[in-house]
């Protein structure tokens, strides 16, 4: 893609600057599109994506929150909860773009894309920006639920914003994470075994369902500079979901967590684009 072969289109390398940047933009683009077209056509993927989410609100919010009891928190459980089922929903919701390049892996779609004058990145760019639509759908659906179950934001406009822009960034950012994941492994089989795996311990160790004061200490430790934490805190804080009678958090991501979470992002985004870029240049279709 990045070779002459094209009457009429010039390597990628001899463009200026400007036109790069707007043929990455335009490619990546045009690839989200097709994803997101993809995903109208395959209603499915929208359906179960949106349905899991509101299963676990209600089998939290009925089953455990009748049983768990969050010290100081005068809201009850439910108020807890929402922020952790948030954060675990756009963790999950990023899955999707490990998923569908390890799909179009296999099917040697991504031997097509080669072929074309287009820009190398736009491929990734693209398959990311999409999936940050399945995640905006899955936030408002949560929404709805976490409303009709007694979840209240308590905060202003501005920091509801705040929190739902926080948590669609996270997402974008372990989105690339799962692209590394999604074009080193052989298969989407093998993808979600392996996602699954690494989701499940950072979503559940964490203070996404239930405080950390009672887990032993080393688990303690993981747990309050896991970024799944600062995620959560930061939501719930910005959603005004918190109560001036709960433990102070002793860890500097808990204590500053908008901050961390950013951070996070950051560190994210600055060491696994680049590792994104390079194994899908190193990549080969099965």
């Amino acid at each position: 893609m990045t070779t002459t072969g094209f009457d009429g289109f010039a390597p990628i390398e001899k463009l200026g600057i400007g036109q790069r940047l707007g043929m990455v933009v335009s490619d990546s683009l045009t690839i989200a599109k097709r994803n997101v077209t993809k995903i109208k056509r395959v209603p499915d993927v929208l359906i179960f994506s949106t349905a899991s989410p509101v299963m676990f609100v209600l089998l939290f919010a009925y089953v455990f929150g009748s049983a768990i009891e969050i010290p100081g928190m005068s809201g009850g459980y439910r108020e807890f909860l929402m922020a952790g089922i948030f954060a675990q929903t756009v963790v999950f919701g990023a899955t999707f773009t490990g998923a569908g390049l390890a799909e179009d892996m296999q099917k040697g779609i991504i031997d097509r894309f080669r072929s074309l004058p287009m820009a190398p990145s736009a491929v990734l760019f693209g398959r990311t920006l999409s999936d940050v639509v399945i995640n905006v759908v899955s936030l408002v659906v949560m929404s709805l639920t976490g409303l009709l179950v007694g979840w209240r934001i308590h905060s202003s406009v501005l920091d509801a914003v705040l929190a739902y822009v926080l948590l669609l960034l996270f997402a974008y950012a372990v989105s690339w994470i799962m692209a590394v994941v999604g074009l080193l492994v052989r298969a989407p089989e093998v993808f979600n075994n392996a996602s699954f795996m690494v989701i499940f311990p950072l979503t559940f160790l964490a203070n996404t369902f239930v405080p950390l004061q009672g887990l032993p200490t080393p688990l303690r430790v993981f747990a309050e500079w896991n970024p799944v934490s600062a995620l959560t805190q930061a939501t719930r804080d910005l959603f005004g979901n918190t109560d001036p009678l709960m433990p102070v958090p002793s860890a500097w991501p808990l204590q500053h967590p908008e901050v961390a979470t950013l951070l996070w992002i950051v560190v994210i985004l600055v060491i696994f684009v680049p590792l994104a870029q390079l194994q899908y240049k190193k990549a080969v279709s099965r």
